[in-house]
């Protein structure tokens, strides 16, 4: 059956609503194509998914190619998709569309996390192509307006396959590095597959999660991009980026001169409204003299008071300090450990004389028993000429305990002697 199928229909072109679409964990879609008279399961693949110029959704009408099987664990034809595009509606706009939406959802387009841009930035990084006229005329601008501006140029191809990539490493760079203060990401007008690369989610999101500001100014003032959605500030060409981000001498030097005339102002109103209001109170020296003179009174009044307190106050807390040392010396630790030394040496003395009583009536006990115990001693039957025989550690005490033959040891008075027998006799009447 495989066999037939694969033979009969290799590239074919299915039309139909997609619905009940699943996203395996594989990465591998799983949906089925229906119209009003039948329906047809369909895989999509990981593979084939990541170079999808959209995603499959439910409700959309397509046409997909590909090529039948058949799924043997189910025993179900089943279409593997390879390419699919939409009817009706443009693939890349279809892609924006669904790009845009979950990123909208996300709240990376929310205007409270849009950042303002600093007033006179002195380091400007530019994510662009280097050799295209969008560098050359953006640097004609800004030193035009603001000369002496610190520009960096991160080089990134701004259409083709690697472009995406290379514009959103371009913001990590200067988002990562900290030099620059603020980001211009820029490019030249075109077609929507032109500026795809700025609708791509990699962009998006490092473009969102970038520390420094960023001004996304890509294409004419007709041209949306998703980098226009989640940048700080969307400029409508490349050229009204370099003029929003810097503004001119002229214009500065209005805003010092608006900002002194609103001073002066503010100043002088100040000085009439206080003015009016010195005259109003009618102050005249005498009265404030006397004025002043009461609440000096008043201070040498509350001076006094306070330094009775601190006095009072004082003595207190020196009564306490003169107890609480009394009561210390009392409690010193150094009396307790002279106290106790005192008792330890008592009571050393008097172990040493009873362990001198206790060995002397010890020592006098033990004389009579060591003389008693001499008398006793088998070596003192040696000195009157008598020996001890052993044979192998024991002693000799019958003929028959050392044959002829046998090895003896003799034990003298004084030492030792190694003999050996050569004739055992039984004892005679």
């Amino acid at each position: 059956m495989r066999t037939l199928l694969a033979d009969a229909f290799t590239d074919i072109w299915v039309a139909g609503e997609i619905s009940g679409v699943k996203l395996a964990t594989s990465g591998h879609y799983y949906f089925t194509l229906k119209d009003q008279e039948a329906q047809l399961r369909c895989v999509c693949y990981r593979m084939t998914a990541r170079y999808l110029k959209f995603k499959p959704q439910d409700g959309v009408a397509v046409v997909a190619r590909g090529r039948v099987d058949l799924y043997d664990a189910r025993g179900e034809v089943q279409f593997v998709v390879e390419a699919i595009e939409p009817q009706g509606f443009g693939a890349l706009q279809l892609a924006f569309e669904q790009l845009k939406n979950k990123l909208e959802a996300e709240g990376l387009f929310d205007r409270a996390r849009k950042r303002p841009l600093p007033v006179l930035p002195e380091r400007i990084g530019i994510v662009t192509s280097p050799t295209g006229a969008v560098i050359r005329d953006m640097i004609h601008i800004l030193e035009r307006r603001c000369p002496g501006r610190h520009i960096r140029l991160y080089p990134a191809q701004v259409q083709g396959e690697t472009a995406a990539e290379q514009v959103a490493s371009g913001v990590e760079y200067f988002s990562r590095s900290g030099w620059a203060e603020v980001v211009i990401v820029a490019r030249g007008g075109g077609s929507l597959e032109d500026l795809w690369a700025f609708n791509e989610e990699r962009v998006a999101r490092a473009i969102a999660a970038s520390r420094v500001p960023v001004i996304s100014a890509v294409g004419h003032e007709t041209d949306f991009t998703i980098a226009d959605f989640v940048a700080d500030l969307r400029a409508p060409t490349p050229s009204a980026a370099a003029e929003l981000v810097v503004p001119t001498h002229e214009s500065l030097l209005e805003k010092l001169m608006s900002c002194e005339r609103t001073l002066l102002q503010a100043a002088r109103l100040k000085i009439a409204l206080s003015m009016r209001a010195l005259h109003a109170a009618a102050i005249d020296r005498a009265r404030l003299h006397r004025a002043i003179g009461r609440q000096m009174q008043r201070v040498d009044e509350l001076d006094y008071r306070l330094r009775e307190q601190w006095r009072d106050d004082l003595a207190v807390r020196r009564q306490r300090l003169d107890a609480l040392a009394e009561k210390l010396g009392r409690l010193d630790i150094r009396l307790k450990f002279a106290a106790a030394r005192r008792r330890l040496d008592a009571c050393d003395a008097k172990a040493q004389q009873i362990v001198r009583l206790r060995l002397s009536r010890a020592r006098g006990e033990m004389l009579p028993l060591q003389a008693h115990l001499v008398q006793l001693s088998p070596l003192k039957i040696l000195e009157r000429g008598y020996a001890i025989v052993q044979k192998d550690g024991q002693i000799v005490k019958t003929f028959e305990d050392a044959p002829t033959g046998s090895s003896v040891s003799i034990r003298l008075s004084t030492g030792r002697l190694q003999a050996t027998v050569t004739e055992a006799n039984p004892p005679t009447e």
